[in-house]
């Protein structure tokens, strides 16, 4: 150990895992997005538009080529001219105002035009194991109609309208790993540049932003002949991709145990390495100072009317003003810094405030923090197999250990177990129905892992504590994927969410900003407890501007 040094530990699963700092969580050094810009940066990546082949009315199609100096990747974005009634954030919607796909190589002319049959049909067309990812996006008809009029008639776009809605086009699915046919996971797996999660999937928003800031200049064009201008370079760097999220996106966690581990084990050692630092040298007090300034000035321009993220927005801008005094006030000289700051904001800070604070101090140490992202992904593959050989006795412990807080709830109680999930027959995705007012429990989900657990504990107390788990699963078989789950989290502490995920009290939202906040979102603005709208890349450099002294603290807006 280095001199001075200290062992920190992970924070326990039993503080991490709850549904309240999950969905507290802010991007960090570890979210997906920045893992890519880093090694775009950091590799010269090459990213040029091939093609441009757009018409008068915005229809038609371009070609973004990306040169990673070991392979080729494109995407083919297509713009549509879709009349304002057919316009809708729903997955129900059949029509879209673009649509896109990553393909794996340089697409020949024959590629594109099969593309063009098939991705502006989205669900209802097909795509191959060439495309990596299928994707639409919807523009925001204000601002959009806003920016073009302006850059016409010669002059920028307002500002403050740039950052009041902070994007001019927002996906509403990004879809990759096998669906509509295209590229399982495991063909792109073995890759260096796509060994972390949904590397395809940021790839892809990255390129729909520079499509989107080339189209809304091209139309700019297309109506103001030589009097247009393009959009200024530095209200360009401020628009990022919208993206909406509803349900579809919440069971995500529960399905994936392993590769929720990983993702929080990440940042919890990448968090613990951080706190055992001895001594932070002046630059790195520097660093967080500008950017807790920095931040402020970020979250004090997110906008929602869910009243309880306006109520965890306030809670934030009060916490990082305490932060900024704290830091103001702090002894640069004081052993274990960053330590001593988590410690304090475990009492003084919301827990919103707390993880906005655990993400900040990562921001110096990268030596310490990037080269966890290589631990992320899940190589193993699915449909683990059952050691049937573990006791009944090992078995029992370990779900006491991972679910024991679950005794605590009276399970045949309406509001525990108030919500099924289930699958929406027309558009085969996840749906939150109320389970005693509606005909639904027939179509439940196995999305309730705590239920579960306690129901395969009740059954476990009637067989010996030395016999085999195989034999009792023989007998009740209903019981394989609790047990399944529980011999999972005997090696991956964080793989289970330490709350009640049907109850009447349960805010789906929680799973979305989870997840989300690993992708690297921000300006989070639910909807409902159900959908969230989030900004992508919001301060990010454009192909042109990336280098690695710009690639990582964009998120942070100078």
């Amino acid at each position: 150990m280095i001199e001075g040094q200290v062992d920190i530990p992970r924070r326990p699963p039993e503080l991490v895992m709850r549904l309240e700092r999950l969905g507290s969580l802010h991007q960090s050094r570890l979210s997906f997005m920045r893992i890519l810009m880093r090694r775009m940066a950091g590799e010269g990546w090459r990213i040029t538009r091939r093609d441009w082949s757009v018409d008068d009315a915005g229809v038609g199609h371009a070609v973004y080529r990306v040169d990673t100096g070991a392979r080729v990747y494109a995407l083919v974005a297509f713009a549509h001219d879709l009349p304002d009634a057919m316009r809708s954030d729903r997955v129900i919607a059949e029509a879209w105002d673009a649509t896109f796909a990553l393909f794996d190589g340089d697409p020949t002319e024959a590629d594109i035009a099969r593309l063009a049959d098939n991705v502006p049909l989205q669900e209802a067309g097909r795509v191959t194991g060439r495309e990596l990812t299928l994707s639409r996006a919807n523009r925001s008809v204000r601002l959009w109609a806003h920016v073009v009029e302006a850059l016409a008639a010669g002059r920028q776009p307002d500002a403050g309208m740039i950052d009041g809605v902070g994007y001019l086009m927002r996906t509403t699915a990004v879809y990759g790993s096998g669906k509509f046919g295209a590229a399982d996971r495991e063909v792109i797996a073995d890759r260096p540049e796509m060994q972390a999660p949904f590397q395809a999937e940021m790839l892809t928003v990255y390129l729909i932003r520079c499509f989107v800031r080339d189209l809304v200049e091209h139309m700019a064009r297309m109506r103001g002949g030589e009097d247009a201008v393009p959009l200024d370079p530095a209200l360009a760097t401020r628009l990022g991709i919208g993206n909406s999220t509803g349900l579809g996106m919440a069971p995500f966690l529960i399905h994936h145990p392993v590769l929720l581990n990983n993702w929080i084990m990440a940042r919890e050692e990448a968090l613990a390495r951080v706190r055992a630092v001895a001594r932070a040298a002046d630059a790195d007090w520097d660093l967080i100072i500008d950017l807790a300034e920095r931040g402020a000035r970020q979250v004090a321009g997110w906008r929602s009317e869910h009243p309880v993220q306006v109520e965890k927005n306030a809670a934030l801008t009060r916490d990082i003003a305490l932060v900024r005094d704290w830091i103001a006030r702090a002894d640069r000289d004081m052993p274990h810094p960053w330590d001593a700051a988590v410690t304090w904001a475990e009492t003084a800070l919301s827990v919103e405030g707390q993880e906005w604070l655990n993400a900040l101090v990562l921001e110096p140490h990268g030596d310490l923090v990037d080269g966890l992202a290589h631990c992320m992904a899940d190589p193993t593959p699915p449909g683990r197999p059952i050691d049937g050989t573990m006791t009944v006795a090992a078995v029992r412990a370990v779900i006491e250990d991972v679910f024991g807080w679950a005794r605590a709830l009276d399970w045949d109680a309406p509001d525990t177990s108030a919500r099924c999930w289930y699958v929406s027959e027309e558009k085969l995705e996840p749906r939150l129905g109320e389970r005693h007012a509606e005909p639904i429990a027939d179509y439940e989900q196995p999305l309730a892992p705590a239920r579960d657990a306690m129901a395969a504990l009740a059954t476990l107390g009637h067989w010996p504590d030395d016999a085999p788990v195989a034999d009792m699963l023989t007998v009740h078989p209903e019981h394989r994927a609790a047990i399944r789950r529980a011999q999972i989290a005997r090696v991956a502490p964080y793989a289970e969410i330490r709350d009640n995920t049907i109850g009447a009290d349960l805010m789906p939202i929680d799973m979305l900003r989870a997840k989300l906040s690993f992708f690297g979102a921000t300006s989070f603005d639910p909807r409902s407890d159900r959908w969230v709208r989030i900004s992508m890349y919001a301060g990010a450099p454009y192909p042109e501007d990336l280098t690695p002294d710009t690639a990582d603290l964009w998120p942070y807006p100078a």
